[in-house]
């Protein structure tokens, strides 16, 4: 007996993937960032450690609302056009059904074939065929507004504790090479592991993100020591 063939695609994992990648980053380059310009601004070993904390709870609470306000009006925005199609099935039933055909046709069936493939794909379920492949809408690719929230709330607080960390166990002397330090190894790991289970270049995708992270902390290390000297 033949068996199945599967095969593993990674578009399921966009939607998390996007959010986990987002808020995790966001999570190290404003943590460290913020860190790194209070250290050189001369505050206290402390003062640091509050900053961070603080960043980390606001940060967190700030990815949170973002995301879910964003993914939430794509989530309305597809409802509505559902609901729109609903009407159209019901009070158009056969303009809906060359609709879908003529999608087909375009596709490169053949009129005749692509009547047929409406007709069987409206009998089984018209909202489902007519969202997948006249709205664009699938089950994997449609917004969840409430995961993507938390995704990125929880990834950020773990992307900011590991500067945090840093923070705690580290003297304030060495405290802006070291939180540089790993939080771009943490940045340039983050970036070659997403880009590898998206199926892109690791390398590509570490570097990417490290360049950024580490002109963030820069700018930020010149703002402290400016203000710290001028205070």
């Amino acid at each position: 007996m033949p068996t199945r063939h599967k095969e593993r695609h990674r578009t399921d994992s966009i939607g998390w993937l996007r959010a986990a990648v987002l808020g995790a980053n966001d999570g190290i380059v404003s943590t460290a960032s913020l860190i790194i310009g209070v250290a050189a601004a001369n505050a206290t070993h402390d003062s640091v450690m509050v900053a961070g904390v603080a960043g980390l709870v606001a940060g967190a609470m700030s990815m949170a609302a973002g995301e879910y306000v964003s993914v939430r009006s794509q989530s309305d925005s597809e409802q509505a056009a559902l609901e729109m199609e609903r009407r159209e099935l019901a009070t158009d039933s056969k303009g809906e059904h060359r609709e879908l055909a003529a999608i087909y046709t375009s596709r490169g069936l053949d009129p005749e074939l692509a009547k047929q493939v409406a007709e069987q794909l409206m009998a089984h379920d018209a909202l489902g065929a007519h969202a997948r492949d006249e709205l664009g809408i699938s089950e994997v690719m449609r917004a969840r507004p409430v995961q993507a929230a938390l995704y990125s709330a929880a990834s950020f607080a773990v992307g900011a504790a590991m500067p945090l960390l840093a923070v705690v166990l580290v003297p304030g002397a060495a405290l802006i090479p070291v939180v540089s330090a790993t939080s771009l190894v943490f940045l340039a790991i983050l970036g070659g592991v997403a880009a590898r289970v998206g199926g892109a270049s690791a390398v590509k995708g570490a570097m990417r993100v490290t360049f950024w992270g580490a002109l963030a902390m820069a700018l930020t290390a010149v703002v402290g020591n400016f203000f710290g000297v001028a205070a």
